[in-house]
């Protein structure tokens, strides 16, 4: 496997560019370190419920994740996450509630990652990615894996502890492997999964597999799905994808042969494109681009030259 340099496209992967905040994962064990960073003055924290957080627009045009200080938090004492510190020294925690809370001045709207994450800064960002992904885990696993008992949180979020027969479970992060297919012709393979809507294409992707390297789960998924076998294969850049607990793997990858053969369960339709043709199917309409938060949408900008048409669906 190589690594992908790209010398004319230099848009980070959202969700991946540095966001300034230390985890600071040996203070989730210390009690009373975490009860004194959340009583501090300048801590602040937000709530995530669902995956949504509240966001809210400044009088600049920014947009803002809505975080108070934790004095002013709802109360919840199981379901509070400390995320990390920032340069400053002010700490951050995600609170997991049912409902997201009101707002007095009801300017604020809630919003998942696929919004928010294109429009908050880098800083919160990052912070909104790492407590969806602690949410998601936490509301799934809630109950030992070895003997069946509830676990109790712990590690300020980060671990669940069965106390009937000691085990420790860990958030998972699945790993994914998501590619730009080209041929010996220079066009990109693109396809639509059965459950989009018409017209709707992008890059191949899967999970990788037991015992597999990601080298070979590029090349099984890309055969399983649309019946093209790969060659060589480089790694471009990985993106977090919470939804509910994958880390995106993306790499581009040179396509030995170019006849489809879809595999019809997840795989409605597949298609190569060229440069010319994928731009009048978007002028037209005919194809949608990928949502631009998704590391498919880069991956396709690295081959296409420029960005993709901001068109983008649910």
């Amino acid at each position: 496997m190589t690594t992908w340099t790209d010398h004319t496209a230099d848009r980070p992967v959202s969700l991946t560019a540095p966001s300034g905040i230390d985890r600071a994962a040996h203070h989730r064990l210390d009690e009373a370190w975490l009860a004194a960073a959340w009583s501090h003055p300048t801590t602040r924290c937000f709530v995530v419920s669902g995956g949504q957080v509240l966001i809210d627009e400044t009088a600049d045009g920014r947009t803002e994740l809505v975080m108070t200080p934790s004095f002013e938090a709802p109360l919840t004492e199981a379901h509070r996450y400390f995320l990390g510190i920032d340069e400053e020294g002010v700490r951050y925690f995600a609170l997991q509630k049912d409902t997201l809370p009101g707002r007095i001045d009801q300017s604020a709207r809630p919003a998942g990652l696929r919004e928010a994450g294109l429009l908050l800064s880098a800083r919160e960002a990052g912070l909104m990615v790492h407590a969806v992904g602690l949410e998601n885990w936490q509301r799934t696993h809630r109950f030992c894996s070895r003997c069946g008992e509830r676990t109790v949180i712990a590690a300020a979020g980060h671990i669940r502890r069965c106390q009937a027969c000691g085990a420790e479970h860990y958030p998972r992060t699945d790993p994914a492997v998501i590619m730009a297919v080209t041929d010996d012709e220079d066009r990109i393979l693109l396809g639509r999964q059965v459950h989009w809507p018409e017209g709707r294409f992008s890059t191949l992707a899967g999970f990788v597999e037991p015992g597999e390297s990601i080298e070979q789960s590029v090349r099984r998924e890309v055969f399983e799905e649309a019946g093209i076998t790969v060659g060589p294969v480089e790694y471009v850049a990985s993106q977090p994808w919470p939804f509910p607990s994958s880390l995106m793997l993306g790499f581009m990858a040179r396509a030995t042969s170019t006849e489809i053969d879809v595999d019809g369960d997840e795989i409605h339709e597949a298609r190569w494109f060229s440069r010319d043709e994928l731009g009048a199917a978007f002028e037209a309409g005919e194809v949608l681009p990928p949502y631009g938060i998704s590391i498919a949408a880069r991956l396709i900008e690295l081959w296409y030259g420029k960005p993709l048409p901001t068109r983008s669906f649910v």
